[in-house]
């Protein structure tokens, strides 16, 4: 297809340069665009270029230089190319196949993809994540598990020829199961440096911007500038420097959330992924991208070898692992003097407030043995229910069909999902009533009540309200660990991977909060944040304590949790999923229809759960159209679809040829988002 805006023919450009180029912009089309070059003749493929597009100026990415126009394109409505971005090329070949694959295989368009890798920004200078400082840290005698797993690693050799099987079936994969505090990471960072000095490159993932702080650190230490680290504290232009670090072969290993899986290593030897289960490593933006999955991709594709691990494995891995498809490697010994903490169960039916007696006991002879405490709570606010004892009324978000947490500090009732705000109601709204008002606790809440309760302790609260300035959760977790710090409250980014020597109790104020979720993981998700908050307990000394606060004290996810039972969890969770028919049993695509106007929401999904019916095959099945559990969102009704199927390639065809037969009669007002493999069905 040809350029938009104005029509203009281009000084001739130089000598080396192409006359036309094929590029591709972040929208949701699989179109590509024709253009002329600039009028010096630097736009390449490989660089990005701003160029008009419809009435606007749009960036592009340019992805082919081309001698002729596509035949049949007028040339006098090519457009030229404004201006270049870039003066070096920041993608190359195997990146836009990258963007290819995962534009067909994620439903979205090959430029989203492609804007989904790489970096915002513009490279101002140089920049490097660590300094040349390095420390040997690979001394540490390992113990005999650890000796045992890293030797059955190396013998997985990372030279395998490609192989590319059904499902990831043929790929090289292993998995590193530990308890928290075996010493996985002292495994990751060994089998790393035997890559490396092979003249290999790593890719490292961690699921939270914490630990990618905490990680980073080691790496730097272990490596020095040899190691990058890219992650969203840094800024669009200090991103893009260091991936062009990477590009030119002068970084080795790389670390980082989930968008370091398409960090441009040369010579791929290794790819980890620490702490496996998490679900952040699930984009929740289109494309909904999952990075296991990205990583399997570039595994298979280069023949190396995927390393995954944690101490609470996701279902799909603890299943393939029992099928034999993924190599297991176990660390069931605790290091550093340190043991698995003593878990401790505690109802909260006859609380007042949000610590029980258990828990202040507790935290009190902490502080008297000069010791630490964690207090996690995954729900920010001070409140986060406001409802009238009178009417029964319930103070929702104007946009969302969600609940108003009240923010006490703000004085400020907010809804976490758009960002809408109002000012708390001193009575009912709906009768007048003063019987009316906020229940239930959010972090602002209990820190509140821990200040009132220890007024001696210095007390500090880590959630995104209290983290939002760069490098103030880095700042906070360094000063915890230095012991500046006697109670650390938390949402989930102090709950996993890290490592806190003086700390001894851990105390979950209410493990109920993911439970009532109507989604079918919502028992995988407590049982693992449970055990990995706990984790952080006693990891240097044998006497670690977890406090577990509940109102479903019968629970098995929390019950099995508290016992550490891992294999008993699994049992019992997959023996569930496979009489419910849900993953890993099934695969699942799902579709969500949005718009302003709740009749046009409800009409599309409609439509297109028609399209869709004579398309699957037998063996595959339609759940909805149905309202969404959050049915309203930042103003939009909001309408979902699932497909389930035993495989993916079947439901995949058939959700490929409905979407292109929906979109010949598309109405303009309803959007729709598609996600493959979905984590979550909210």
């Amino acid at each position: 297809m040809s350029g938009n805006g104005k029509t203009g023919v281009p000084s001739p450009p130089g000598a080396d340069a192409v006359p036309y180029l094929e590029i591709i912009f972040d929208i949701p089309l699989k179109n590509s665009y024709t253009y002329r070059t600039d009028e010096k003749g630097e736009a390449a493929p490989g660089k990005r270029v701003m160029v008009p597009f419809g009435r606007r100026e749009a960036l592009g990415y340019v992805i082919r230089g081309c001698p002729q126009p596509p035949p049949g394109l007028d040339q006098a409505k090519i457009k030229p190319v404004r201006r270049v971005v870039d003066k070096e090329t920041i993608f190359g070949d195997a990146d836009i196949a990258l963007a290819r694959w995962m534009a067909s295989y994620y439903l979205c368009g090959p430029g989203e993809a492609l804007a989904a890798m790489i970096p915002s920004g513009r490279r101002t200078g140089t920049y490097s994540t660590f300094s040349d400082d390095t420390d040997d840290s690979g001394t540490l005698v390992l113990s005999g598990e650890q000796q045992a797993a890293l030797e059955g690693l190396s013998a997985l050799s990372p030279d395998r020829s490609r192989e590319r099987g059904s499902e990831g079936a043929n790929i090289p994969m292993a998995y590193l199961y530990g308890i928290t505090g075996s010493g996985k990471t002292e495994v990751f960072l060994r089998l790393a440096e035997q890559v490396i000095g092979a003249g290999k490159s790593v890719i490292y993932l961690v699921p939270e911007i914490s630990l990618t702080h905490q990680t980073a650190e080691v790496i730097g230490r272990r490596f020095g500038t040899a190691a990058a680290a890219l992650h969203s504290g840094m800024t669009g232009s200090e991103r893009l420097t260091e991936w062009m670090r990477i590009r030119r072969g002068e970084v080795r290993i790389v670390a980082g959330p989930r968008s370091a899986v398409f960090a441009p290593v040369r010579d791929l030897g290794l790819i980890i992924i620490d702490e496996e289960h998490d679900g952040s490593y699930k984009s929740g933006n289109t494309p909904r991208y999952h990075a296991r999955q990205i990583a399997m991709h570039r595994s298979a594709e280069s023949g190396v070898l995927l390393l995954m691990g944690s101490a609470t494995p996701s279902a799909e891995a603890w299943k393939l692992m029992a099928e034999g498809k993924i190599r297991r490697f176990n660390l069931l010994r605790r290091l550093s003097g340190g043991r698995p903490p003593e878990i401790i169960p505690v109802s909260l039916a006859k609380t007042e407030g949000a610590l029980s007696a258990e828990l202040k006991e507790e935290i009190h002879a902490t502080a008297l043995m000069g010791r630490q405490t964690i207090l996690f709570l995954n729900r920010r606010g001070f409140a986060y229910f406001y409802h009238c004892r009178n009417c029964g009324f319930e103070l929702s978000c104007k946009r969302c069909s969600v609940s108003l947490t009240y923010h006490k500090s703000r004085n400020r009732a907010v809804c976490h999902y758009c960002g809408y705000e109002t000012a708390p109601p001193l009575s009912c709204p709906q009768c007048g009533s003063l019987d009316a008002g906020f229940t239930g606790f959010g972090t602002e809440f209990v820190e509140e009540e821990v200040r009132k309760t220890f007024p001696a302790l210095r007390i500090r609260r880590a959630d995104a309200d209290t983290t939002a300035r760069k490098g103030s959760l880095k700042e906070m977790l360094d000063v915890f660990k230095t012991g500046g710090i006697d109670i650390l409250l938390g949402t989930q980014m102090v709950a996993k991977g890290l490592n806190f020597p003086g700390l001894r109790l851990v105390g979950v104020v209410f493990a109920d909060t993911g439970l009532h979720l109507p989604d079918f993981r919502a028992a995988e998700r407590t049982f693992s944040l449970i055990v990995q908050v706990a984790g952080r307990a006693g990891r240097y000394f044998p006497d670690g304590r977890v406090i577990v606060q509940t109102l479903r004290f019968d629970d098995p996810a929390i019950n099995r949790a508290c016992a550490l039972d891992v294999e008993g969890f699994y049992r019992s969770e997959l023996n569930q999923r496979s009489a419910l028919n849900f993953p890993p049993y099934s695969r699942l695509i799902r579709f969500t229809l949005r718009s302003r106007k709740e009749d046009k929401a409800a009409a599309a999904s409609s439509r297109l759960a028609a399209i869709l019916r004579p398309l699957l095959p037998g063996d595959a099945e339609i759940l909805g159209p149905a309202e969404c559990p959050i049915g309203i969102q930042n103003g939009s009704y909001r309408r979902q679809i699932l497909l389930r199927g035993k495989a993916m390639g079947a439901i995949h065809w058939s959700a490929t040829a409905a979407l292109e037969q929906y979109e010949n009669g598309r109405d303009p007002g309803v959007y729709v988002e598609t996600d493959v493999d979905p984590v979550h069905l909210l």
